[in-house]
């Protein structure tokens, strides 16, 4: 650098002493290219001087150096790529052309990522040598052979046929039973079933409501007893159960026939309730001191007038005097467990109560059905829940098992069952599939749909 700010030139040697000589390049020139022969020098007017790989500048815009010459620094032969890499344009052009013309073409601008498909390995079918038709002839815009070996990336799939909302729609109508048909089988006799478990929050309540309403809406006559003081299975019936209204208190203490407690369910022309209100938190005191106070229940059942298929008995999370009341006026024990360890430590307790009520109050009464509730699959203790009680209590648990869905537990407070409020879901579709379960095991023979 001299005194005066000038720089000294004389340094610069390759490229940079090139461009420093080199006559200003107007970008308003056309690009003129001079012919090659062998390794004579090439220059272009008005391009701006770039390597084979990067392309040329035109103006400022690059574009591929495809079958041209490269430019005079650049005239010396470059080292060939290793094995299974692009060849060289300026070294072999006529393959990499036919290469290129192989190609797929670009890919379009960022969007939704194209799902995963299974490789050629994956897929049955002839190994690739034996396919005579050339990937670039096929058409697919990936590259990929399709025909009878592989599958395209466009060929929609059978899964693929149903989008979800329609599969879901599916699911609605099939559970909810538009046209009335007895779609499950109805038992010979009346089956009277007691939903207990002395733990509390297993499901209780919520499989009687879900179980009810789906055997209900098939074709099914059902009714439900709520012996329960917090009135929650009136609750998800809709049912009032505010104080005044006659309830089964008043048919266990005051013998009240069963036919004027019980009350219709709205929107399930198949379904009654028998409400419980806060009166029967009493009933427990009540009862000990009237005479035949375990069956008191049993013989209000027996005295109703109508036919049902089934009969539902949601008992409190105890073992006191209501919930043996509920075992003796039961034929079969349905005992929601849920997938925690202390559902388990309890069932023990439950299952010795269930062995005194049968030897000495109700000899008919058997433990037929566990239910599976509250099953997360993310954790390990679901799965080694579930497998203690399937070794332990065998084809008596069902093959249903119901997950854990929010929807069921949104459905009680817009007073409706899971089956009714979100048809789609997987809570609905599960506990209909255990209501499916619990039909088949009731008969022999399932009925026709119109029998």
């Amino acid at each position: 650098m001299h005194d005066d700010g000038r720089y000294d030139e004389s340094g610069v040697t390759g490229r940079r002493a090139e461009r420093a000589t080199a006559a200003p390049v107007s970008r308003e020139t056309e690009p003129v290219t001079w012919p090659v022969s062998g390794h004579e020098n090439v220059g272009t007017v008005g391009r701006a001087t770039a390597s084979p790989r990067d392309g040329a500048v035109y103006g400022g815009r690059a574009e591929p150096a495809r079958g041209r010459a490269r430019s005079t620094a650049d005239h010396a032969p470059l080292p060939q790529e290793p094995a299974g890499g692009r060849a060289d344009p300026a070294v072999s052009p006529e393959p990499v052309r036919r290469a290129v013309d192989a190609l797929p073409p670009p890919e379009p601008a960022p969007g939704p990522a194209v799902p995963h498909q299974p490789g050629p390995a994956a897929i049955s079918g002839p190994p690739l040598s034996t396919i005579d038709t050339p990937t670039s002839s096929v058409g697919s815009p990936y590259g990929e052979p399709v025909g009878d070996a592989y599958v395209s990336r466009e060929t929609p799939t059978r899964e693929e046929d149903d989008p979800p909302l329609a599969m879901e729609a599916m699911r609605a109508v099939q559970i909810l039973n538009p046209s009335g048909e007895v779609t499950m089988p109805r038992p010979e006799r009346t089956r009277v079933m007691c939903v207990a478990n002395q733990k509390g929050g297993v499901g209780k309540t919520t499989t009687t409501v879900n179980l009810a309403v789906a055997l209900a809406l098939h074709g099914n006559r059902v009714l439900v007893v709520d012996l329960d003081p917090q009135g929650n299975a009136s609750t998800g019936l809709n049912v009032p159960h505010h104080t005044g209204v006659p309830d089964v208190y008043d048919c266990l203490i005051d013998s009240v026939p069963l036919e004027e407690v019980a009350q219709g369910v709205e929107g399930i022309p198949n379904l009654w309730c028998v409400p419980a209100t806060i009166d029967l938190a009493g009933a427990e005191i009540e009862l000990v001191s009237v005479v035949a106070r375990e069956s008191r229940l049993a013989r209000a059942i027996a005295a109703y007038p109508g036919h049902f298929d089934y009969v539902f008995i949601d008992c409190p999370p105890s073992l006191g005097l209501l919930t043996v009341n509920a075992l003796v006026a039961a034929q079969e024990v349905l005992i929601p467990i849920q997938c925690e360890y202390y559902a388990l430590e309890g069932l023990n307790q439950l299952i010795n109560n269930i062995n005194l009520v049968r030897k000495h109050l109700n000899p008919m009464l058997e433990v037929s059905t566990i239910l599976l509730t509250m099953y997360d699959r993310r954790t390990r203790l679901a799965d080694a829940v579930e497998q203690d009680v399937r070794n332990h209590f065998g084809d008596k648990v069902l093959q249903a098992v119901i997950p854990r869905n929010v929807r069921v537990s949104e459905a009680p407070s817009y007073g409706q069952s899971v089956m009714t409020y979100d048809p789609g879901s997987r809570g609905a579709t599960s506990y209909f599939a255990a209501a499916q379960e619990i039909a088949e095991r009731g008969v022999k023979e399932p009925v026709s749909r119109n029998g």
